[in-house]
């Protein structure tokens, strides 16, 4: 089965089942229109789906809070499931203290903690940021789950 996990934010971090994974930026460029972001998103998404036969699609529900990064995260889940949906891709979540948990023991680890957890599981691999972290941990914690580990 090949699974396509997601830390849905300005700074999206990913984790395919192929073995790639890494960050892609959202951030507004000087002179952008806000819906740029949206449109950036899905031909972002929609070219990893390109490159890597995908069964499942799973993100990081956030709990979320409301301003910028609430309308981002929640923009965001709307571009993924349509873009699912157009495919036909199974897509589910897993919210996140339950990846904080799964990673660290703790369902309230900070970003530092994930990504210290991170390096020490992925030994030798770089591993850019705590969002890439957070999605390497979602896709191990799902495969597992689809495993019955």
């Amino acid at each position: 089965m090949n699974i396509l996990a997601l830390d849905l934010a300005t700074q999206t971090g990913w984790a395919h089942s192929n073995g790639l994974s890494g960050i892609q930026s959202f951030a507004l460029r000087r002179g952008d229109s806000p819906g740029m972001r949206w449109l950036e998103f899905a031909a972002w998404l929609r070219r990893v789906l390109d490159r890597a036969p995908t069964d499942v699609i799973v993100y990081e529900q956030a709990h979320h809070r409301g301003g910028a990064s609430t309308h981002v995260g929640h923009g965001f889940i709307a571009q993924t499931e349509a873009i699912a949906a157009e495919r036909k891709i199974e897509i589910t979540n897993r919210h996140t203290a339950t990846i904080k948990k799964y990673a660290t023991g703790k369902g309230n680890a900070k970003k530092d903690a994930m990504l210290a957890a991170a390096r020490k599981r992925w030994l030798g691999m770089e591993i850019i940021d705590d969002n890439q972290a957070d999605a390497l941990f979602l896709l191990s914690l799902v495969t597992e789950e689809l495993k019955g580990e």
